[in-house]
């Protein structure tokens, strides 16, 4: 290597300009790199978190029977090293970091793994079963569903959710009849005409009706199925964690999700918050349709819903998070909602909260997301938390 006296000041002067334009472009050429290493990860995660959710939405867990899904979800987060436990009220409370040096209180993440679904309410004469909703299941889109019958001590049996005398043919008053769940009854897949014959399967009052999920994801990245409403979020979550552990991220504050089970009914979130947590922030779907902005390929963060404003601190921190973490994102207030993090302050908890979530369509319904959609909550939960 020559010595600066041996090249000249003027020879050094054009050396040090092309090694700095040298410099810049291998830090270009890097960035380039970066950039599409980290969207090659961000999909990673984004397929793990769509697998996850076939796999839970294959789980039926009506809002009062979920302890199945929630010992999957708890068995996934121990499978990828982090310490859950099973509430009293049934719900999944995860451990995702202990900092050793927190600059701030505790984050608890919130997402519920309960669904809309039924419960028989009536065996009727003919045999067949009416039902009573589970969380705001809405009869008219839930017409023609197949489902599961499942009994407290006989098994599990099929069966269609049909309008009362579904044949068009004999029903003159079919297109007129509004929909609603007194006019509404379960066809049994059995050799049943009678309520004794019913009975005798071992169907009663009080057994859980789940509706057929019919999950689906397509060449194009859309993920359909009922009940992304809020399985969907559960599995982004799971992401969220393998991501944390694929990267060994430090964090510098205390991080927990709480994986609810009675969100559907009003009270999933009203418990089980550690110690130390001072902010709490719901990972449900993002509102897509009528005058909202976000679409199931963005991450949709909530201002305000039904329950009122969400934190201003916390609305404008994430906002910026997903300016940073370049994350396509819309802001909206939702007309007809409430979360789980509405239901941990209004039991009296004193937090800042929270509400983010991938864009979902027709909710309640045959629900339609993206992957995208998918992406982008990991984005801005990665640049938000870290």
């Amino acid at each position: 290597m020559e010595r600066i006296g041996d090249i000249g000041a003027g020879a050094y002067f054009v050396f040090c300009r092309w090694g700095a334009i040298i410099s810049r472009g291998v830090k270009k050429r890097l960035l380039r790199k970066d950039d599409g290493m980290a969207e090659k990860i961000w999909n990673t995660y984004t397929n793990y978190a769509v697998d996850r959710l076939i796999e839970l939405e294959a789980i039926p867990s009506p809002t009062g029977y979920t302890k199945e899904a929630a010992e999957y979800v708890k068995k996934e987060f121990e499978n990828l090293g982090f310490e859950a436990k099973l509430t009293n009220k049934g719900g999944v409370l995860v451990t995702l970091y202990k900092s050793e040096k927190s600059e701030k209180g505790g984050l608890l993440l919130e997402a519920h793994t309960d669904t809309l679904g039924g419960m028989v309410c009536e065996i009727k004469d003919n045999g067949r079963l009416r039902l009573s909703p589970l969380g705001g299941l809405n009869p008219n889109n839930a017409e023609t569903e197949n489902v599961r019958i499942i009994t407290k001590f006989d098994g599990e049996y099929e069966g269609t959710f049909q309008l009362d005398n579904a044949s068009i043919h004999v029903n003159g008053e079919y297109d007129e009849i509004k929909r609603g769940w007194d006019k509404m009854e379960v066809v049994i897949d059995e050799l049943t005409t009678t309520k004794e014959e019913t009975q005798a399967l071992g169907i009663s009052v009080g057994d859980i009706v789940a509706f057929d999920p019919r999950t689906r994801v397509t060449k194009s990245g859309y993920i359909k199925s009922r009940f992304l409403d809020d399985k969907l979020s559960v599995a982004i979550l799971l992401a969220y964690g393998k991501y944390l552990k694929d990267e060994q991220k430090e964090l510098n504050r205390d991080l927990y999700a709480h994986i609810t089970v009675y969100e559907e009914v009003g009270h999933g979130g009203c418990a089980s918050v550690p110690e130390g947590v001072t902010e709490a922030i719901s990972v449900d779907m993002g509102c897509a349709g009528g005058e909202m902005t976000c679409t199931e390929r963005q991450v949709s963060i909530c201002a305000k819903d039904s329950g009122g404003p969400y934190s201003y601190d916390v609305v404008t921190g994430l906002i910026s998070a997903a300016k940073e973490a370049k994350a396509d994102y819309a802001v909206d207030v939702y007309p007809h909602y409430g979360s789980d993090v509405e239901a941990t302050l209004g039991a009296g908890y004193d937090l800042k909260h929270g509400l983010i979530g991938a864009g979902v369509y027709a909710s309640h319904g045959y629900e339609r997301s993206h992957k995208d959609g998918v992406e982008n909550v990991l984005k801005l939960l990665q640049a938000y938390i870290g």
